[in-house]
């Protein structure tokens, strides 16, 4: 069996198939590699972050198969044949809504957790679970912000939950402005 790189898979390890952003990715993994591991250290996709590593802090999020989890604790071998998008893929030459409003509402400090913190929103968004700032703040609970930017956060999931339901009426102040 080859691996990805196109030599022979290493002994122990299990062949996994993950569409990675939309990309089919087939990798020969040790059967202990967690999936922030493998995005991070096999295909390159450093975006997504390893925090605690025990999955309190919500900075290594992705979306698999339209859910959110924190990959540092799901093993790559249990994903085999799942759909993962990680911040990488979340754009398309142009920054995704909720990408957008981040910036618009300077929803972060060090840039640290953002990439988690786009995730869970994207997510939760998607779920259809936060229609108050209460909901979203405990939907998003599980993703921690060490320079407090909480307030801005919501902010910017509260902007895209309104454009949604409006159908984009209500842009925001730098697209009016343009």
């Amino acid at each position: 069996m080859l691996s990805e790189s196109g030599s022979s898979a290493p002994p122990g390890t299990i062949p996994v198939t993950l569409t990675v952003n939309g990309q089919e990715r087939q990798l020969q993994v040790a059967p202990w590699t967690t999936l922030l591991d493998l995005l991070r250290e096999e295909l390159d996709l450093t975006g997504t972050k390893k925090g605690c590593d025990h999955g309190q802090c919500g900075a290594c999020t992705v979306i698999v198969d339209g859910k959110r989890i924190n990959s540092c604790l799901a093993l790559a071998v249990q994903k085999d044949g799942a759909h993962v998008t990680t911040i990488e893929g979340l754009s398309t030459g142009t920054l995704h809504p909720v990408q957008a409003a981040f910036v618009e509402h300077d929803a972060f400090q060090c840039g640290y957790c953002t990439p988690g913190q786009i995730m869970s929103a994207v997510a939760l968004i998607e779920e259809g679970r936060a229609r108050s700032r209460e909901e979203i703040r405990e939907h998003m609970s599980g993703n921690i912000c060490r320079c407090g930017a909480y307030t801005n956060i919501v902010d910017a999931v509260e902007d895209v939950l309104k454009n949604k339901a409006t159908g984009g009426a209500n842009r925001t102040f730098r697209e009016a402005a343009e």
